[in-house]
């Protein structure tokens, strides 16, 4: 096994074998590319003017002294390995290179809890599927009874909408409760005032390489060519908003407010060892959704509630990606069928990753059953939904032998609502 002169324990998740790219910034300094090992960030701008990756297809193009990987991204799979394998060779115990070079290490190497950590990328579109079987099942299920829980359509194509991209945030930002209109079930009218039904939604995404040509699909045994890598995602949702608005065109200003993201990228190369077959699909797919294939993969996913006042998080959902009905690849060739034009640092994301216990659902709705069963915490406070004050932090990981391949966390507090009349535009109130 792959061991590095950087010391990473085994419950780290960011070994050698995994080694995401992200954006970083050291306090008083510009943003720049890094790599994640153990608890450090190796600074790529460093190496590559250093010399240490000429030959990769990526060097001496100020790729790495950039605010974002969009550049990156669009060089394709060739490049992305190559630099990756570099990397793991200038960081494996027996290279000296980084090893035995004092000044360099000291200009490269940075403590992970001393830098900020960016988005990775400039978005440019945002999509977010719904994928999940279990999930859709459950909230069918819910508003429509289990007899016509799963519309028609859900099981010959992946069901999507275009999210917004200008709200996506990195982990560790605050998260503004928002306000709009919602309808009570005993009054005949909507009344306007902040979400009470404020959700998660436990997801995956992925960021898109190199694009395609407007009008040309891209067929679905190629697609994974087109993925740069994966992150946790939260889509936060308010579900009272979203009930009232969402016919006929579905979600809005329920799901526009904010979006979590992790913010290392990890490579399909370094989940290649946990890819795994997905869930029968009947019927049989349309040709163009055939993926011969496997296409799901074996990451752990754990969601964690802490309200304000209790110094304890409580584990509210543990599930796996490998539920999902819809692969990646089956999502990217479904979106661009029709000849949509996907770019380098587009975001498409799994929608809501639920299994098939009641403890495997990742969303509140399905926890606790539309406020009907509430979640009791440790230290006996109950949640039905998100309160002011409660932070969530999303967790993932693939577990190898003696190592594992994780994604770090995505984790956001509830910050209150703003007052109603400064939303109005009634009053003025210092901020």
């Amino acid at each position: 096994m792959k061991t590095s002169f950087i010391e990473t324990k085994p419950d780290s998740h960011f070994p050698i074998q995994n080694l995401p790219l992200g954006i970083f910034q050291p306090k008083g300094q510009t943003p720049r590319v890094g790599t994640a090992i153990g608890e450090y960030v190796l600074d790529l701008s460093v190496i590559d003017e250093a010399g240490l990756l000429d030959g990769t297809g990526a060097e001496k193009r100020n790729l790495f002294s950039s605010s974002s990987l969009n550049s990156f991204m669009a060089l394709g799979r060739t490049v992305w390995s190559a630099v990756r394998s570099r990397l793991q060779h200038l960081l494996d115990v027996n290279t000296p290179d980084l090893r035995d070079h004092e000044e360099l290490r000291s200009k490269a190497f940075y403590l992970m809890a001393e830098v900020e950590m960016l988005l990775p990328a400039d978005i440019g579109d945002y999509t977010d599927f719904y994928a999940s079987k279990e999930h859709a099942t459950n909230v069918g299920t819910m508003f429509r009874g289990k007899d016509h829980a799963l519309m028609p359509n859900w099981t010959h194509l992946p069901v999507g909408y275009h999210g917004r991209a200008s709200s996506i945030v990195p982990s560790g930002t605050p998260i503004r409760r928002p306000a709009g209109q919602r309808k009570p079930k005993d009054s005949d009218y909507p009344i306007f005032g902040p979400s009470v039904q404020l959700d998660f939604e436990l997801e995956m995404g992925w960021f898109i390489g190199p694009g395609n040509k407007l009008g040309e699909p891209i067929p679905v045994n190629q697609a994974e060519e087109h993925i740069f890598g994966l992150v946790l995602v939260n889509d936060w949702s308010a579900r009272d908003i979203q009930a009232w608005e969402y016919q006929p065109l579905g979600p809005f200003l329920a799901k526009n407010f904010a979006t979590s993201i992790s913010p290392w990228v990890v490579s399909l190369e370094a989940l290649e060892p946990f890819r795994t077959v997905g869930p029968k699909q009947e019927p049989e797919p349309f040709p163009y959704l055939r993926q011969t294939d496997a296409g799901a993969f074996n990451v752990n996913l754990t969601v964690h509630l802490k309200p304000e006042k209790n110094e304890e998080a409580t584990l509210i959902s543990q599930t796996n990606f490998n539920y999902m009905y819809w692969s990646m690849a089956q999502q990217v060739a479904h979106h661009t069928i029709t000849g949509c034009n996907v770019r380098p640092g587009d975001m498409h994301a799994s929608g809501t990753i639920s299994g098939p216990r009641r403890e495997e659902r990742g969303s509140m709705l399905e926890l606790t059953w539309r406020g009907a069963n509430p979640l009791q915490l440790s230290g006996g406070e109950g949640r039905c939904w998100i309160e002011d004050g409660d932070t969530l932090t999303i967790s993932g990981w693939c577990q190898g032998e003696g190592y594992r391949i994780g994604f770090g966390e995505v984790s956001g507090k509830v910050l209150p609502a703003l007052p109603t009349e400064r939303i109005l535009g009634t009053k003025t109130v210092e901020v």
